[in-house]
């Protein structure tokens, strides 16, 4: 049987208490602008990167690029709907219910944590050396497995695993665990278990199909 709302619960939803579509909004431009300019390092970065422009050998970059800016909101919501329905349906299957619209809007107010691996990136290779090269800012990783390890010491294969497998992901589902705690009402022991079960399983099973499924 779910719990009164707990203290914490109250101030997180009190917290978390504003218009959500100003938000989305906000959070697509940071993510927009971040690539952008992440983007734009990553071209410059490439060996003659001026002449190249020039006899518009860049084109498929840039087209490449312009149609992940044109995704990115459709990603967005895909992925708010795709975890909301992750720990809808897993909580219901331990005997948790809770209000699939909340879980949604509370997965668009997490993602605010991974805006700071892409952040990290962009504000390490700012102004990068002429050693750097377009492969280094593409495969900075900061703070995962990937990023310990370096992308040479590994095979291809694991690069995206190993990038996934980061502090980030730790903080998120950490969120995750108050989140579902402060909709659904129950304990903290109760989501941390939802989290696991309805988050970081499924991760985890996605991450070995696809190094399964690599080619």
């Amino acid at each position: 049987m779910a719990k009164p709302t707990s203290p914490l619960a109250q101030r997180l939803k009190e917290l978390i208490d504003f218009d959500k579509r100003i938000y989305f909004f906000l959070l697509l431009i940071i993510f927009l602008v971040i690539r952008y300019l992440t983007n734009t390092l990553i071209l410059e970065s490439i060996p003659g990167y001026e002449s190249l422009e020039s006899q518009g050998g860049l084109m498929f970059f840039h087209i490449f690029n312009s149609l992940g800016y044109v995704w990115t909101p459709f990603a967005l919501l895909w992925k708010f709907t795709v975890i909301a329905f992750l720990f809808w349906s897993m909580g219901l299957m331990v005997g948790y219910k809770a209000n699939f619209k909340e879980l949604w809007r509370f997965a668009l107010v997490a993602e605010m944590v991974f805006i700071f691996p892409e952040l990290l990136r962009l504000l390490v290779y700012m102004n990068p050396s002429s050693s750097v090269s377009y492969f280094d800012i593409q495969n900075f990783e900061p703070l995962s497995v990937l990023w310990l390890v370096g992308p040479s010491n590994v095979a291809e294969k694991f690069h995206y695993p190993l990038s996934v497998l980061n502090v980030f992901e730790l903080i998120y589902g950490a969120i995750w665990v108050l989140g579902f705690h402060a909709i659904s009402r129950r304990t903290i022991e109760e989501s941390a278990l939802v989290v696991l079960i309805a988050y970081f399983l499924p991760l985890l099973l996605w991450l070995g199909f696809y190094i399964g499924a690599y080619r």
